[in-house]
């Protein structure tokens, strides 16, 4: 979009374009998002940028109102292929914060200097100013929902001491960490009362753009779910089920448990009066330092950065999706937690996944409910089964041939796995669509016409719901018979 579109989307405060920019008002030094609430400054007022950590390194400083820094994050970064888009995947997990800008490059395949050069050039903001200004919403909300000591919100948001941390606070929020907390507001999650302790975890809401058809990814979550990792607790139904979604997490510095909730109802048409919402998640975690990655592998699961909006009407154009996209807007191409397990979850099937867990997998030091597990890294699967395919793709994941992480140029990985043996090119398209998050994959085996790209992923998962609902249809006439 240019300028002057920009500024009509600020003017008619259009929540679909939440997060794709931001803007700066230079008489108040305040910067926000499209739908701020606030009276409309003047045209010359105006100055518009790419991200957050745009606006904050030109001076401004996040609207109270609007809460800029807790809008979905831009649907670019799941399309794009090229080094900034990996770039921004990979600062999202985190990356910068435990390999610093020398890891982002090593893992991007350029030196140091090109990416600051890239990243700079487009987005207005370096590697650095991207992942401060995610440590410092990591803090906000620390500070806000848990009663964690101050001092050890700094460090577990990432920050290399207080000071920095004070000082990066006062710049992005105008207010010290204290203040923040006093002021928690209606907008946040409330913490958990005193007393609650560490079991309690990090209430927190994962916010998205448009419709979302929540009863969809569950349901696929449902049918997915492996025992000891995973489950999912509750009963569907058309407005009153809240059915809830627990899982496992291998992160960085510790291990997680996370519990989704599916909200129920979805909206029925994508408009600037719709304009989205959030689904609320609890995570406990080992090490706090993992909030920002745990946060950021949630979103790519549940798929909570995308723009249905695009893609609902790139699909509505067609005559044979029309009708589909009508009855489900705003449906998700769900990805994973985990690209590694994704893997080998897609190449052995569900039962022998359940299998490996429990002969494989790291047992929790405090199992809860049904959660017993971690998933096996691949190192340890790499004797599971000699000289078949399972072992030869846990071995290409241990030594580094396979990469499957957000920085990734998917066309090389989607390469180096159809090397593998016994890897075809229908598992390779799930590993693609689910691990690597592309929205743009055509499976062998189904018609998939270039008319629906860049959102093929997508595609498939209407043509997949139509084709499960005759297949139930059917099952059912036969039992009825």
């Amino acid at each position: 979009m240019d300028e002057d579109t920009r500024y009509e989307a600020v003017r008619s405060r259009d929540a679909r374009f939440d997060g794709e920019f931001f803007f700066g008002v230079a008489t108040t030094g305040i910067y926000c998002r499209p739908s701020c609430p606030a009276v409309t400054p003047k045209r010359r007022n105006v100055r518009f940028f790419a991200t957050a950590a745009a606006a904050q390194g030109s001076g401004f400083r996040a609207c109270r109102r609007c809460r800029p820094d807790a809008v979905p994050g831009s649907a670019e970064w799941n399309v794009r292929a090229d080094v900034v888009g990996r770039a921004m995947r990979l600062i999202g997990d985190g990356v910068v914060d435990r390999e610093g800008v020398a890891g982002l490059a090593v893992r991007l395949g350029y030196s140091a200097r090109q990416v600051q050069r890239q990243l700079t050039a487009e987005l207005g903001a370096g590697p650095v100013a991207l992942a401060r200004a995610q440590r410092a919403h990591t803090a906000r909300v620390l500070v806000q929902t848990t009663d964690l000591p101050i001092t050890e919100v700094a460090f577990a948001a990432g920050f290399a001491s207080v000071r920095q941390f004070n000082d990066t606070i006062r710049a992005v929020y105008a207010s010290t960490p204290s203040e923040l907390r006093t002021a928690r507001t209606p907008h946040a999650p409330k913490a958990p009362a005193k007393g609650t302790g560490p079991s309690a975890g990090i209430p927190l809401r994962l916010a998205y753009r448009g419709p979302y058809q929540s009863g969809a990814v569950f349901d696929l979550l449902a049918r997915e779910a492996v025992p000891g990792i995973e489950e999912i607790t509750g009963t569907p139904g058309r407005r009153t089920y809240r059915r809830t979604y627990r899982r496992t997490l291998r992160l960085p510095y510790g291990t997680g448990i996370v519990a989704v909730d599916e909200r129920p109802g979805a909206l029925k048409a994508a408009s600037p009066a719709h304009p989205g919402g959030w689904l609320d998640a609890r995570l406990h975690l080992t090490d706090h330092r993992d909030l920002t990655t745990a946060v950021q592998r949630l979103r790519r699961l549940f798929d909570l950065d995308a723009d249905p909006y695009a893609v609902d009407e790139r699909l509505g154009a067609d005559p044979r999706l029309a009708p589909l996209v009508a009855a489900r807007p705003g449906l998700r191409s769900p990805g994973t937690a985990d690209p590694e397990e994704l893997a080998v979850r897609a190449l052995v099937g569900r039962a022998e996944a359940e299998r490996l867990v429990r002969r494989y997998g790291k047992t929790l030091d405090a199992p809860s409910g049904g959660l017993t597990h971690l998933f096996p890294e691949p190192s340890a699967l790499v004797d599971a089964a000699p000289g078949e395919p399972l072992a030869a793709l846990a071995t290409a994941l241990t030594d580094g041939t396979v990469r499957l992480d957000g920085g990734v140029d998917r066309d090389d990985a989607e390469e180096a796995l159809l090397a593998l043996p016994g890897m075809d090119a229908a598992t390779v398209a799930v590993i693609r669509t689910r691990a690597l998050g592309d929205p743009d994959v055509a499976p062998p085996g189904v018609d998939v016409p270039d008319a629906w790209r860049p959102w093929r992923s997508y595609a498939v998962q209407h043509v997949e719901h139509l084709e499960h609902v005759q297949h139930l249809r059917t099952a059912g006439e036969l039992e009825s018979r």
